[in-house]
């Protein structure tokens, strides 16, 4: 059970936009890295785009399982996580990621926030945290 993926986004008028993101590359192949998160990236994207206000979904995405919740204020959360993850567990991760960042980054920096404006530093942190660690057979 892996998560890969962690991503705030903001759902604004004409497009959604990634405020912040961290990712788990580590189990990709060193060549295949940068392409992987490129794919993730552009997924959370697509799936915050195709969601509407106040929505929870999780959609399959080749291996991979997407969670999605987009607030009632356009503030979305995307985990991509592998197909035994659970459900629960990543929707309980975006509550808690959303609220955080809503009290940590102003609203007014939201619609023209980018990763490399907005400083929130958390989703590191929470992307180890909630990765369950198998013991090695």
């Amino acid at each position: 059970m892996r998560l890969y993926s962690l991503s705030v986004l903001y759902k604004g008028d004409p497009k959604v936009h990634l405020l912040k993101a961290a990712y788990d590359v580590s189990t990709f192949n060193f060549f295949q890295r940068s392409s992987v998160q490129e794919f993730m990236t552009f997924t959370s994207q697509l799936i915050a785009e195709r969601s509407a206000l106040g929505s929870r979904a999780s959609v399959k995405e080749q291996e991979y399982l997407c969670h999605v919740y987009v607030r009632n204020d356009g503030l979305a959360g995307v985990v991509i996580a592998d197909n035994e993850y659970p459900q629960r567990v990543c929707f309980t991760l975006l509550d808690k990621v959303l609220d955080e960042f809503s009290r940590q980054v102003s609203k007014m920096d939201w619609p023209s926030g980018s990763p490399a404006t907005i400083s929130y530093s958390a989703l590191d942190g929470y992307l180890s945290k909630y990765q369950v660690q198998t013991p090695e057979t």
